[in-house]
């Protein structure tokens, strides 16, 4: 499972990048969606790499996601971390679990990376894949 996170903001984005971001659930800074290994997936997070950041996430630290920052879809509902867990586990998506796909998220503790927001991650910025280091973002975020 994939976790994106969007970084940059909406000045000067084209208009089919902008879409993408809408449909992924990225309308805002520092909101973070989870999106399976599928191809379409895989394709719409390589669109958006320049505004995002992105990278696998590890069990640990989805348990540690969905305890802090899970919305329940109907309001009234309470959510329970293991079942929803156990459901993604099974195959589930977050909506069939009854969790909302965005989780809005604080700015990191001490920062982006040294070179900003507009730099890659490969080079020492914040962009673009990061692979397994995206779980230490989440929890700095959390």
């Amino acid at each position: 499972m994939y976790a994106v996170i969007r970084i940059r903001g909406t000045v000067n984005i084209a208009p089919r990048i902008e879409t993408t971001l809408e449909i992924m659930n990225l309308r805002r800074t520092n909101n973070l969606s989870l999106w399976s290994e599928i191809p379409q997936s895989l394709k719409m997070i390589k669109k958006v790499k320049d505004y995002t950041t992105f990278g696998k996430i590890n069990d640990e630290t989805l348990k540690l996601l969905i305890e802090a920052k899970a919305k329940p879809l109907e309001s009234e509902e309470k959510l329970d971390a293991k079942k929803v867990l156990a459901d993604l586990k099974a195959g589930k998506t977050l909506r069939q679990a009854g969790v909302k796909n965005c989780f809005r998220m604080s700015p990191p503790r001490k920062g982006f990376e040294r070179k900003g927001i507009k730099v890659a991650f490969v080079i020492g910025g914040a962009l673009g894949e990061r692979k397994e280091k995206i779980n230490d973002l989440i929890k700095r975020m959390i």
